[in-house]
């Protein structure tokens, strides 16, 4: 299957200039042949918005989803997008995934980072789940959630081989390492795809990171961008890893009641 990774720089707040640059992006991975389109986390609305939050959040059925279930009909690839979940009085930091002929999947966001992401959002108490996306078995997490090896190694035992990231990282020495070195480390303790797609550029008083990555079940870069707005591809065949498991089987031989034992008596 191939994929695609849009690093974007969001407009702030302008829902529909963000919905034009993903159809933009969108049209061209389907022209490449891509079945697949991942975005950053909020990357409809923007990142830096605090309170506006409550004022842009939509729930499932809003206009945002209907928008990107459009776009993905239209350019006959599925999208991953974030954007603030409205439920009730409650507001979630989320991501959907929409396909052209299957229902949307859709993630929350369980580890909240910094006390902007504290202020605007609850945190969610689900676990991500596995859905079906193509020929792979894909998950989804968020940003700092990818961070806790808890979050994708849930994944992998749930039978995952691809894990998608929509991710707004704010550039900084040690987040530069979460790309560079945490992101191939996670693929590869799982073996698994993982797709990890940045924000860039500048909103507001934040710079983010950028450098997404899409990384292979052997801890190599398939595709890793700058720091500026680009369309990264990546081809993935699932079969193409199946002798790593053999060589490094991390996931058959782990002994989780040695582990369960150090959790309870700490």
């Amino acid at each position: 299957m191939l994929i695609s990774l849009l690093q974007m720089q969001p407009v702030s707040g302008d829902v529909a200039a963000n919905l034009a640059a993903i159809a933009k992006a969108a049209e061209a991975a389907a022209v490449m042949g891509a079945e697949l389109l991942v975005t950053p986390e909020l990357s409809t609305t923007g990142y830096a918005l605090g309170s506006r939050f409550s004022e842009l959040a939509e729930p499932r059925d809003g206009a945002i989803v209907t928008a990107l279930a459009e776009i993905s009909k239209e350019c006959k690839l599925a999208i991953a997008a974030g954007f603030p979940e409205r439920d009730g009085e409650v507001v979630y930091n989320s991501a959907v995934v929409v396909q052209p002929e299957r229902p949307a999947e859709f993630y929350r966001k369980c580890h909240l980072f910094g006390d902007m992401e504290k202020q605007a959002f609850l945190p969610s108490a689900r676990q991500p789940h596995v859905f079906d996306l193509g020929l792979f078995k894909a998950g989804m997490v968020i940003c700092y959630d990818v961070e806790f090896p808890e979050m994708v190694r849930m994944l992998a035992l749930a039978g995952a081989d691809l894990v998608i990231v929509p991710t707004a990282l704010v550039a900084c020495v040690g987040n530069r390492r979460v790309s560079e070195t945490l992101l191939p480390a996670r693929a590869m303790e799982n073996q698994v795809f993982i797709a990890y797609a940045d924000l860039c550029g500048r909103e507001g008083d934040l710079v983010y990171e950028g450098h997404s990555v899409i990384a292979a079940p052997d801890g190599d870069y398939l595709a890793r961008a700058g720091s500026g707005e680009t369309l990264l591809f990546a081809r993935l065949v699932p079969g193409d890893y199946s002798g790593l498991k053999a060589e490094l089987p991390y996931l058959a031989e782990r002994r989780p009641e040695l582990y369960a034992d150090v959790a309870r008596k700490n």
